[in-house]
């Protein structure tokens, strides 16, 4: 079986560190109530349509050059994003990073370099 690790410059303290502000942050407000797996998960759908909306339209050479105002925006939408993802995680009991790891993990059998190197097909479409 292959393994693939991978290096991670954010330890999962940090993560987990995260989890807990936010989770902090939403019980001050009283918010907790509207922090279900569901409601979690509707908001980190709008907030990917907000990061979205900064590249719909923009040429792939637009997309990785923007200016300083959208990079801007774009990062506060990617914080979003992160701030939702962590926290439906949390709300679900799931250790991101072995989740990731994991996910390298079916990918390098799902993606072999053999099959796959410099191609955008689907697993099941490669030869």
């Amino acid at each position: 079986m292959l393994t693939t690790t991978i290096s991670v410059e954010t330890p999962s303290n940090e993560i987990k560190q995260l989890q807990q502000a936010l989770a902090e942050f939403a019980h001050q407000r009283n918010w907790d109530q509207f922090h279900t797996p569901k409601n979690l998960t509707m908001a980190l759908s709008g907030e990917v349509g907000e990061l979205l909306e900064i590249f719909q339209w923009l040429t792939p050479e637009q997309s990785q050059q923007l200016s300083p105002e959208k990079k801007q925006h774009a990062s506060e939408e990617i914080a979003d994003v992160m701030m939702y993802l962590l926290r439906l995680a949390d709300k679900c009991d799931i250790n991101v990073m072995q989740a990731c790891q994991e996910k390298i993990q079916q990918n390098a059998v799902k993606y072999p370099i053999s099959k796959c190197y410099g191609s955008a097909k689907k697993y099941n479409e490669l030869n």
